[in-house]
């Protein structure tokens, strides 16, 4: 999973990447302090293959990892050239979906690049320049299966849907918000890349004194959550102050800190949870003396496909896939122990892999 964060500059973008990566991205009180992406990989955090990891005293234990892409801070004309420009918008384009950063705190030792703190106006920047980035790439498209269109009757098709996202972006909308496509208009749209086509994660960021509550009280965060809710968008309510202390405890002093200040979920363990479900996605887990690890698959994934991300000759040689959800193997102390009481699943290949399953796939190549 790679995901970009965006924002305009000064609204805590960078202190979050540092944060949550500790990849040291440089943070200044000024516009276009990130002068190139930075890329971190973070490991996403799971009891489950800890207290299995244990329990088999694995060699090893490997979590789920997301990579996240700080770009550097965008302003009006960001597609045009302005500020630090395309290339950034660019950089957005290899993700999977996109966290946005909006500035929900008011303190006036951090400057606002329009001058005030108006979350829904910060929104509608960067979707402005989003929209434009994608018309250009939508000319080129145009122009070029225009030609094909002639003597060609998917080319004409195509041409009808790229005809339909212009009028949709032209419309002031995300093309995300195209509704009534057909599988194959889903498949074509997904090819483009298009920013205004990825999935966006709100993160509000607040003051100190609102993080306790989740920002509820917060009327910035309330115009945010307001306008997720329309586009079908998660948001969720972090401070990056906060964040960054919390990086640079070990787990027991993190959780005291949290307890002390009235929060039971730090905002990396937030953006991980509507990451995962704005992709859906989920884990599914194999565990051993050797490693015990969690693999991310889609949701509705079956059985050889998950088996297929382990290693291609585990879905291409597909038998069986021994399964036994994680609790009831903690519970049993081994698989063999699970086996005698009839507690694990012998599964084909139309079996639908659930989140917290632990597989052992039988294949033969």
């Amino acid at each position: 999973m790679k995901l970009g964060i965006v924002g305009l500059p000064n609204v805590g973008k960078s202190t979050l990447f540092n944060s949550i990566t500790k990849a040291g991205a440089e943070v200044q009180n000024y516009p276009f302090c990130t002068i190139s992406p930075n890329v971190g990989v973070v490991a996403v955090p799971d009891e489950r293959i800890k207290k299995l990891g244990e329990m088999y005293h694995s060699k090893k234990v490997t979590p789920a990892v997301i990579e996240f892409v700080d770009i550097a801070g965008l302003v009006k004309g960001a597609s045009k050239g302005e500020g630090l420009g395309n290339q950034f918008l660019a950089n957005i384009r290899e993700v999977d979906a996109i966290v946005h950063v909006v500035r929900c705190f008011e303190d006036d030792n951090v400057t606002h690049v329009d001058g005030s703190v108006d979350p829904l106006r910060d929104i509608e920047t960067i979707n402005v320049e989003l929209i434009f980035a994608d018309l250009e790439v939508l000319e080129r498209r145009i122009a070029k299966t225009a030609r094909a269109a002639k003597t060609d009757k998917e080319a004409a098709k195509e041409l009808d849907l790229l005809y339909r996202i212009k009028e949709c972006l032209e419309s002031g909308n995300m093309a995300s918000s195209l509704e009534d496509l057909s599988e194959d208009e889903q498949q074509l749209l997904k090819s483009y890349d298009l920013l205004t086509g990825k999935p966006v994660i709100f993160a509000a960021n607040v003051s100190e004194e609102d993080a306790a509550d989740d920002g509820a009280a917060n009327p910035h965060v309330q115009a945010v959550r307001a306008y997720a809710e329309k586009t079908g968008s998660q948001v969720f309510a972090l401070c990056a102050k906060i964040e960054a202390e919390i990086a640079e405890l070990d787990e027991d002093d993190k959780r005291a800190f949290l307890e002390d200040l009235g929060m039971t979920k730090s905002g990396l363990d937030k953006l991980i949870s509507a990451s995962y479900t704005t992709l859906g996605l989920m884990s599914f887990l194999t565990a051993g003396e050797d490693e015990t690890r969690a693999w991310t698959i889609k949701i509705g994934t079956k059985a050889p496909q998950a088996a297929g991300k382990i290693h291609s000759d585990f879905e291409r040689g597909f038998i069986k896939a021994e399964v036994v959800n994680w609790e009831v193997l903690l519970r049993e102390g081994s698989l063999s122990a699970a086996r005698e009481k009839g507690l694990v699943g012998m599964e084909g290949k139309d079996y639908v892999v659930r989140d917290g399953d632990v597989i052992l796939f039988r294949f033969n190549v």
